[in-house]
């Protein structure tokens, strides 16, 4: 949906028959202008899910979907985690940072093409954030325990993200918030080189719980079964052996 259409879109909601909504890249900043959010989307600074209580309410569920589905991949992630590096500054990226900071991790090096918006995470999350450029993020990985692809790149039609994950160390994990396709030419290199992996479908299936409730009443819980029944509905496209 563009931009300009999204604040039409999301004030008629329930006019449409909604109960609410999860709101994916790039409208997760404007959703939190456009409702009334809690205290996590607004210390966040993004919304994702949108529910109805007399008014149309926001929250963040990004945060424990991208922390339990990484728990879920790599159980002893944190045990080392003393530096995290992230790419991308947008509405994912700032909910991926304030889980990082939350679970104790010391430096979180933010790379994107935009400093200015690397920047903001910095202003917003503290000096724990370390804003770098998009053409330093090669020189970022050398003592990284953990790499985390917010942006679009490598998602289905979208350019590949060029990385050379060889500079990771061998006890890093690399997670990919992209899940078109399930297996992103990020997730497969890292897995031809022996490294623990987390991908997008896991997330999408985690931050989805707590909106379920919210929108219905009842708590999912995030099975295997449920895992391969949203990869046949959505009939994932495989990334080619040659990206």
């Amino acid at each position: 949906m563009p931009p300009e259409k999204f604040g039409a879109f999301v004030q008629t909601l329930a006019a449409r028959g909604y109960v609410g909504a999860n709101v994916t890249v790039p409208h997760k900043e404007a959703a939190l202008a456009l409702t009334q959010p809690d205290d996590r989307a607004r210390a966040v600074g993004a919304a994702n899910t949108l529910w109805f209580d007399g008014v149309l309410r926001a929250t963040n569920t990004d945060v424990e979907g991208f922390l339990d589905n990484l728990t879920a991949c790599a159980p002893d992630w944190s045990r080392n985690a003393n530096k995290a590096v992230v790419l991308g500054a947008g509405g994912a990226a700032r909910a991926v940072v304030y889980g990082l900071l939350e679970r104790g991790v010391a430096r979180v090096v933010v790379v994107n093409r935009s400093p200015a918006r690397a920047e903001a995470l910095r202003e917003r999350f503290g000096a724990r954030v370390e804003p770098a450029s998009w053409n330093a993020r090669n020189a970022t990985l050398a003592d990284t325990a953990l790499l985390v692809n917010t942006t679009t790149l490598g998602m289905h039609g979208q350019p590949n993200l060029v990385l050379d994950v060889g500079q990771l160390p061998s006890h890093a994990i690399v997670a990919d918030l992209v899940y078109v396709p399930l297996i992103t030419p990020l997730i497969r290199t890292a897995r031809a080189r022996d490294l623990a992996t987390a991908d997008g479908l896991g997330m999408l299936l985690h931050q989805a719980v707590r909106g379920f409730s919210l929108w219905f009443g009842k708590t999912p819980e995030v099975t295997a079964e449920l895992r391969a029944l949203l990869e046949a509905d959505l009939s994932l496209p495989q990334a080619s052996q040659s990206e």
